[in-house]
């Protein structure tokens, strides 16, 4: 009895030993595991952060080949302004109003005060699973420029410089962060069950609100619209410009979309992927039906924006509609976007780039779209509308006001002599292509 209970014991302090060799074995395998799911998770955080700073590029180099080769610089100069610009403002006041944490005045506005204050917890998975504090910063960052980047499209040719890096800054700074916060700042259409997954509204609708209002109060460029309604078409100066612009936007657009599952969930990102690729693809077809259609010529400036189009559409349901939706949402986006470039044209609106067409008309289509497609039932059509018709209501007052109180103040049309002449000259002294001459009074 003496022996055997000796044995037992002997083989329990053994087991025991055994817990407390390799328990602690265990539990830093768990821990290697949690860290590396969370450094890959941050990693292509990262990776799509940067691919959504090269769509900046591609709205440089779209906007410029769309437009005349007299305001090159211009269009160069003000997108190179408009990243610096977002990234400040969204690092001194934008990402505290847009992730306020507690509202102040219901579930509408809030302010987590000035500045980038992370504490040492939030460089870990304590932060979020799929980010630290920091990447979390950049990668919004890159969304809050993008809104001004829209504007700058619209009003281009004739803004003067100096007021429109003013409306930027206000902009961006106070507007974009305040309407992001009632859907990812868990504000109140968030808490109404209004979708979003990347910015179909949230970043393109509310920075095509802004660029309607610019072009109401600048007005249409000289020569554009004649006696008789008629319209006179203003070429860009340079279509192989604008097509690496939009490959180069398609390219940033899988960060822009694959970024926003905000990890780097297999599954996920790559549904992401695939019904972004073929909306775009798509919304190509799409418009190249229509302007074969109603123009009877296959135009290819319609045609890039229907790739573009298919983009817009589909960002606001990638994660949550099927492949065969995805189709046709960017088909019709397709459609869409070309029957709104001649629309806005046929009512006055000069929009060089068709930036409201775009991101405007298709970022609403985009976020209705989710309430007709999504394969989720919590996905409401009425919900949705709410959420469209909310960011018009905020944005396109918003806007407005700034850009009348800078017209009323400093003035933010140039001269008739320096619009023909060319903003380049103009406002910059110099031109984009030494050597050549482009500068023209036309």
């Amino acid at each position: 009895m003496t022996n055997r209970l000796i044995r037992s014991i002997g083989r329990h302090a053994t087991l025991l030993l055994l817990v407390l060799i390799l328990a602690p074995a265990v539990a830093y395998a768990q821990d290697e595991v949690s860290q590396e799911t969370f450094t890959v998770n941050n990693t292509w955080m990262l990776v799509a952060t940067f691919l959504v700073f090269i769509m900046h590029l591609g709205f440089a180099t779209l906007e410029s080949g769309l437009t005349r080769s007299k305001n090159t610089v211009n269009i160069l100069f003000k997108n190179i302004s408009i990243v610096s610009i977002g990234l400040l403002t969204y690092a001194f006041v934008g990402f505290n109003l847009m992730y306020p944490g507690d509202f102040m005045i219901g579930q509408f506005f809030g302010f987590a005060g000035f500045g980038l204050n992370p504490s040492p917890e939030d460089m870990t998975s304590a932060y979020n699973v799929g980010y630290t504090y920091w990447t979390d910063f950049i990668f919004q960052g890159m969304f809050a420029a993008t809104a001004a980047t829209i504007v700058s499209g619209a009003v281009a040719e004739r803004v003067k410089l100096g007021p429109f890096l003013i409306f930027s800054t206000i902009y961006v700074a106070i507007v974009y962060p305040i309407a992001g916060s009632w859907k990812w700042g868990a504000g109140w259409l968030d808490q109404m069950g209004f979708y979003d997954f990347a910015g179909s509204t949230l970043v393109h609708s509310v920075g095509g609100w802004a660029g309607l209002a610019g072009i109401i109060v600048l007005g249409p460029r000289l020569g554009k619209y004649l006696e008789g309604g008629k319209i006179r078409p203003i070429a860009g100066h340079n279509m192989p410009l604008a097509a690496i612009g939009v490959f180069l936007l398609w390219l940033g657009w899988y960060g822009f979309n694959g970024g926003s599952v905000l990890s780097a969930d297999p599954a996920l990102v790559s549904l992401v992927f695939v019904t972004t690729s073929l909306a775009a693809a798509a919304g190509v077809i799409g418009a190249m039906a229509a302007s074969w259609t109603l123009q009877h010529k296959p135009d290819l400036s319609m045609v890039l924006n229907g790739a573009l189009a298919g983009l817009v559409g589909i960002t606001a349901g990638a994660d949550t509609v099927s492949v065969n939706a995805a189709i046709l949402i960017g088909l019709i986006a397709g459609l869409i976007v070309v029957t709104s470039v001649l629309l806005f044209d046929r009512v006055k609106i000069d929009d060089p780039v068709g930036a409201l067409s775009v991101h405007l008309t298709c970022g609403i289509w985009g976020t209705l779209a989710v309430g007709i497609f999504s394969t989720n039932p919590d996905h409401s059509f009425v919900t949705q509308l709410i959420g469209v018709l909310a960011y018009g209501i905020f944005c396109l007052p918003a806007a407005f006001i700034i850009f009348f109180i800078l017209k009323a103040t400093t003035g933010i049309r140039v001269s008739e002599e320096e619009e023909r002449v060319g903003l380049d000259v103009s406002e910059h002294g110099m031109e984009a292509y030494g050597g050549f001459s482009v500068t023209t009074h036309s």
